[in-house]
């Protein structure tokens, strides 16, 4: 076996491992050995990387995102940073649409799984009865899943590889059935923010399936750059006015909108955990609270400068789905963009869960114009850099 097999080998060992990681918290399962599972699907996607060639260009990205996770863990604790860079690197010369198909794959498995071992009764509640909001006790069905919004979330997740994968190609009555499904599943979970979300993502898919020339407009690739801007700077107003909610009428509608999102930062801990006081350049160790409002998770966990990077490089993501003329893409963007403005799922540990970490990874060395050139192994790189002349590799 070559190295270039091996390597792919290594790589979905790696995403299978992280896959069963995110199924198994979805469940009621507890797992005591979480972290050191992270820990060995790094250590793999590290031999991926070292068994990968790039060129110069491309090390002296991983190397600086590299540094930048490592200042992150030195002042937080936290290693994400280091995971998430590592993984992106390893996705270098990955099939990106193979990927995603075993995401789906893997995940829906796990998700049927999960629901027939609690139709069963075998692990985990089928429904839960509770007061859910305006103190009417209702029952709702999260099928194994903790929580009838982590059930919904997880549709919402599957529908967004579905629509990527098949969204160009299946036969359009497919949208229909998908929008009657969301619908169904509406029936049972109750869950607006995760109905919501996924009629956004069937109706923005079918508009760019049956409309050739919204797939190639610039106002679909630059609105959706615009929305990011909007969602981070709504992170921002969040941050800034949580305690003030009641006195300012237009950030007071925001919050209902957000089902009182906003005002529960300030409330929700004796250190008003993601206001904008808790904020700080590259996060705190002591910045461990869990809330929803993932773009305000974001700064929060991280610091406003690891924020910052990941917006631009999400930024040039953007620019370069545009040159590829990738619309379901886009599609997938722009719904992670706002669902993460209400619910933190993708902000979080479980790598997995976040599809720009992949669409990064397919993109990375033509995002930063460093793809051209020799290219060579890590033991090779003094020679790419010292040497002129020759082949490297």
């Amino acid at each position: 076996m070559n190295k270039d097999k091996a390597g792919k080998l290594i790589f979905f060992t790696a995403l299978t491992i992280e896959l069963l990681i995110l199924l198994v918290d979805k469940s009621v399962i507890t797992n005591p050995i979480e972290g050191r599972l992270f820990q060995i699907t790094f250590l793999l996607f590290a031999i991926k990387i070292c068994m990968t060639q790039y060129t110069k260009g491309e090390w002296g990205v991983i190397v600086l995102f590299e540094l930048l996770g490592v200042i992150s863990y030195l002042v937080t604790g936290r290693n994400e940073i280091i995971r998430i860079v590592t993984m992106i690197a390893a996705c270098r010369n990955m099939n990106g649409r193979a990927v995603f198909a075993y995401i789906f794959k893997v995940v829906l498995g796990g998700s049927i799984l999960l629901v027939l071992l609690s139709l069963t009764g075998i692990l985990g509640a089928v429904s839960i009865t509770d007061v859910f909001r305006e103190d009417i006790v209702e029952t709702r069905y999260c099928f194994g899943m903790g929580h009838p919004n982590a059930f919904h979330c997880i549709v919402f997740m599957l529908v967004l590889l579905f629509l990527y994968l098949y969204g160009s190609s299946m036969k359009k009555y497919w949208f229909a059935v998908l929008f009657v499904m969301n619908a169904g599943i509406f029936f049972l979970t109750g869950s607006k923010t995760g109905m919501m979300m996924t009629a956004f993502a069937i109706v923005f898919a079918a508009a760019l399936r049956l409309s050739p020339r919204l797939r190639t407009a610039p106002l679909i690739y630059g609105g959706t750059a615009v929305l990011l801007l909007i969602c981070t700077g709504i992170a921002w107003i969040a941050a800034a006015f949580s305690r003030e909610v009641p006195y300012h009428e237009a950030v007071w509608q925001l919050d209902r909108l957000l089902s009182h999102r906003i005002v529960n930062l300030y409330y929700d801990s004796a250190s008003h955990a993601g206001t904008l006081s808790t904020w700080t350049l590259f996060g705190v160790a002591e910045n461990e609270y869990y809330f929803d409002l993932g773009w305000v998770r974001l700064f929060y966990w991280y610091g406003m400068i690891p924020a910052f990077i990941y917006i631009v490089v999400l930024m040039l993501l953007i620019k370069e789905l545009y040159k590829q003329r990738e619309y379901m893409g886009i599609m997938v963007l722009a719904s992670l963009f706002i669902y993460t403005l209400m619910e933190a799922h993708i902000v979080s540990v479980y790598l997995a869960r976040d599809y720009t970490l992949f669409l990064i990874g397919m993109y990375f060395g033509s995002m930063f114009h460093v793809d051209k050139g020799k290219k060579g192994y890590f033991w090779q790189v003094p020679e790419m850099l010292f040497k002129r002349a020759g082949d490297v590799g």
